[in-house]
């Protein structure tokens, strides 16, 4: 049998396994399910290991974005967890499922130790800590403190029903499990769309250790504030990982010297198998899978149109002038009254993630050319050009229409790249205090050297009279402005804002705002004081109202109290 019938094979299973009851709670164990024989060979494991490697982990890049959790990108409804009218889960599961699952291979993988030797199967023991760790990193950004457990659990396992670990720990042992992880898992680069290597399992630790220092000194003091904190042991072991990756030469910032689409250009590539700074993608094949929706990606069909999905003003801002200064600063800010006019003389970053009219909409097979000036004219006409900021997102879009096929569309999607292990580490250095001007020159530099904007100079940084964060430094609100644009609709800026308790500063009493009301002819929103779209007006009047002593975490289910009462609630809820 080859792999993937392998693989298939155990999905069966595994499908059986995990819908015989939603609740890890009350499963059955999975010995008495699936034969305790399957790990055999290296192969084996390697099947088994294939599971994860799903979109649960490893999700598309979707259409238009990935940030419409966040102040970056608005949809046409309000989000709940910003408006604040969540409401506790009354049914449901944490989602110890996967960690059930993962335990199980641990407590099974050694049969493959009688008849192999340790080289042939380690890469899949190095993937397992890997998940091990994602798992739950997923579960502490979810719920905070939770149950650290690394074996399978049966009926009558004392640890069924335990209390929850304090988030440091088990932000410990995930640092941990990548440590593990990443002294097992290959140093090769591969071709970056079939397993991960140890430079990935390196980059996840930079962010989830970034995370965790974040979380633990920006939260201080407050409901969600950690006991003993020591946010710098976490900032120190960021700057430890990403170094390693930095170090080791295998990854690059990708650039082929046109500074106006090298941007733009990352991330519409159909391959990144040789790319140096894309280290792991999801590749869509359809000779394998030709019509099945988990194996296509039609993002660039979805994406000819806004079709309500559109990048906010707030993200629009921040881009700073080609002179290195923000807009509020700078004499090459060109004003609002047109699209084109904003866009002048920005970060080129600016326009190769918003579409402007005078730029390639559509390119057909007989060369003929279509400009996004065609959807503007036609905004607001109909569901599919709805466009409540009136900023069209354009990242990630290829506007080549060979690759515009909705059904059998193989766009692929980047999961990690260099460009964030660069951020990871300057953001680590600057928390840390002990940033210096050649830590900007080996990261942020490079980012801005792509698309030709000046560097950040350490000792030179412009005066922002509009800054997110006026009472921190002018280099940690410059890094995060770096790291905002970026990362902007990769799915970072949730995580983000939640990690830097930062819903006083960006979405508390806030409402997300469009361009100028007058570029558009049919326009169905509400406008502000100044003119400028204010699609949220009616909705939320008074903003957002997010709850920062309760919303930053999800509550616990309350069939998962019922069932375990040591587990006790989330703040606030």
């Amino acid at each position: 049998m080859n792999t993937f019938k392998l693989f298939l094979s155990y999905i069966v299973i595994s499908v059986f396994i995990f819908s015989c009851d939603s609740d890890f709670l009350l499963r059955t164990p999975l010995d008495e399910v699936t034969s305790v024989d399957y790990f055999k060979s290296p192969n084996d494991l390697k099947a088994y290991m294939n599971q994860f490697y799903s979109n649960t982990y490893f999700p598309r890049y979707n259409n238009h974005g990935n940030d419409f959790d966040s102040d970056n990108e608005i949809t046409q409804s309000v989000n709940r967890r910003l408006e604040g009218t969540r409401t506790v889960s009354t049914t449901g599961s944490i989602g110890f499922g996967h960690v059930r699952s993962i335990n199980y291979f641990f407590d099974h993988y050694r049969k493959v130790e009688k008849e192999n030797s340790f080289e042939s199967y380690k890469q899949y023991l190095g993937e397992a800590y890997f998940f091990r760790a994602l798992i739950y990193y997923r579960l502490l950004q979810s719920y905070g403190n939770i149950q650290w457990i690394t074996t399978e659990l049966g009926t009558s396992s004392p640890d069924l029903y335990k209390a929850r670990d304090p988030r440091n720990k088990v932000a410990d042992e995930i640092i941990a499990a990548l440590d593990t992880a990443a002294s097992y898992l290959t140093d090769d680069k591969t071709r970056g769309a079939g397993r991960v290597n140890k430079w990935m399992a390196l980059l996840m630790q930079s962010r989830i250790a970034l995370y965790e220092g974040s979380w633990e000194k920006y939260h201080a003091g407050t409901a969600f504030g950690v006991e003993n904190a020591n946010p710098e042991k976490y900032f120190e072991k960021a700057v430890e990982a990403a170094s390693q990756v930095m170090n080791s030469g295998v990854y690059d910032i990708f650039t082929t010297g046109n500074s106006e689409s090298d941007y733009k250009t990352l991330f519409s590539l159909q391959d990144y198998s040789s790319n140096e700074e894309v280290m792991f993608w999801r590749e869509y094949n359809n000779e394998l899978t030709r019509g099945d929706r988990a194996f296509t990606n039609d993002r660039n069909f979805r994406m000819e149109t806004p079709s309500g999905k559109t990048i906010t003003k707030e993200l629009a801002d921040a881009y700073l002038c080609k002179d290195g200064k923000p807009i509020q600063a700078s004499p090459l800010f060109g004003g609002y009254e047109t699209l084109l006019d904003e866009m002048q003389n920005r970060d080129p970053r600016f326009l190769q993630t918003i579409a402007t009219p005078d730029q390639v909409w559509k390119i057909f097979e007989d060369g003929t050319i279509s400009y996004w000036e065609e959807v503007y004219e036609k905004l607001n006409t109909s569901s599919d050009y709805n466009a409540p900021s009136g900023y069209i997102i354009q990242k990630g879009y290829n506007p080549n229409m060979e690759y515009h096929v909705q059904q059998y569309e193989e766009t692929p999607s980047i999961l990690y790249r260099y460009a964030e292990v660069l951020l990871n580490y300057v953001e680590a250095k600057a928390e840390l205090g002990n940033i210096d001007q050649s830590d900007i020159d080996k990261t942020i530099k490079k980012l801005r050297d792509r698309v030709g904007m000046p560097n950040l100079i350490l000792n030179d940084i412009a005066l922002d009279p509009s800054w997110d964060f006026p009472e921190l430094s002018p280099i940690i609100n410059e890094i995060r402005r770096e790291r905002r644009v970026e990362l902007a609709a990769e799915g970072f800026r949730w995580d983000d804002i939640a990690r830097w308790a930062a819903a006083d500063e960006l979405i508390i009493g806030q409402r997300p705002k469009g361009f100028l009301a007058s570029q558009i002819s049919v326009n169905p929103f509400p406008i502000d004081d100044e003119g400028f779209l204010d699609p949220f007006q009616n909705a939320i009047p008074n903003g957002y109202g997010f709850d920062p002593k309760r919303d930053y975490l999800n509550s616990i289910p309350e069939s998962e109290i019922v069932l375990n009462p040591e587990l006790t609630q989330n703040p606030g809820w």
